[in-house]
């Protein structure tokens, strides 16, 4: 159940991108008019088509944004970091919820009612800018995302979320190392497919040397062979 974040916890949004360009004594006048929580992992933060309108900040653990589907079936768009914030699109609009968030991990959020976030982005020009810079990113990766799942069969489409996930983390020569890398089955739920398509690729992409399991890592051993693979099929 969320409960408010206990007082040892730092309520700082310091680590907040669409902030970085504002002066210390600007952010901590931010951080006055928000409420902080905090969210066991698995906790839903915000549901699907809920009418709550408040933006969040997440400044520390991840979070999930899913729908689940009549029949339960978890459909994945993307996973939040320390420094992400959602909900902007409800309070520009004033629309339902365009999808759930869950907690993926225990995580400690902030939240600031829609008429404040506006208030804040006509006071705040450097604020506003970074928040269409956030979302346009956001648009550019969901316009790609429904490009691979018309264009591209399953098998390409793991690939192109296995690059996505190294491309996330730091280059170590031609490799990188996923940490902790989703299940067959949260793959799938990305990719909109199957565990068993997801692992038929994985074990494809192992015999061929370009990835490797290390406990619940994930190396991608070759990033660019795997990034020429994609660009091969998307036509790039």
């Amino acid at each position: 159940m969320t409960r408010p974040d206990a007082a040892h916890v730092s309520q700082s949004l310091k680590r907040i991108s669409i902030f970085a360009a504002l002066p210390p004594d600007s952010l901590a006048e931010i951080e006055k008019r928000c409420r902080w929580r905090h969210c066991e992992p698995g906790e839903t933060i915000v549901d699907y088509l809920d009418s709550s309108n408040d933006v969040f900040f997440i400044a520390r653990g991840e979070a999930r944004v899913s729908i689940y589907s009549v029949e339960g079936k978890v459909i994945t768009f993307s996973d939040l970091g320390p420094g992400d914030s959602f909900g902007e699109v409800a309070a520009i609009d004033g629309g339902p919820r365009s999808a759930s968030i869950e907690s993926r991990t225990s995580c400690v959020v902030a939240s600031m009612p829609a008429a404040i976030f506006k208030e804040m982005l006509k006071s705040e020009p450097a604020v506003a800018l970074e928040v269409l810079h956030y979302l346009v990113t956001k648009v550019r990766a969901l316009t790609m995302r429904v490009y691979e799942f018309s264009a591209l069969a399953v098998s390409n489409r793991v690939q192109a979320e296995i690059l996505r996930l190294a491309n996330l983390e730091p280059r170590q020569g031609k490799s990188a190392r996923i940490g902790i890398a989703p299940t067959h089955a949260e793959i799938a739920s990305r990719v909109s497919s199957h565990r068993e398509a997801v692992t038929r690729e994985l074990n494809h992409l192992s015999r061929m040397g370009i990835i490797e399991r290390q406990g619940r890592a994930l190396i991608v051993k070759d990033v660019d062979r795997l990034a020429t693979m994609v660009r091969e099929v998307k036509g790039e």
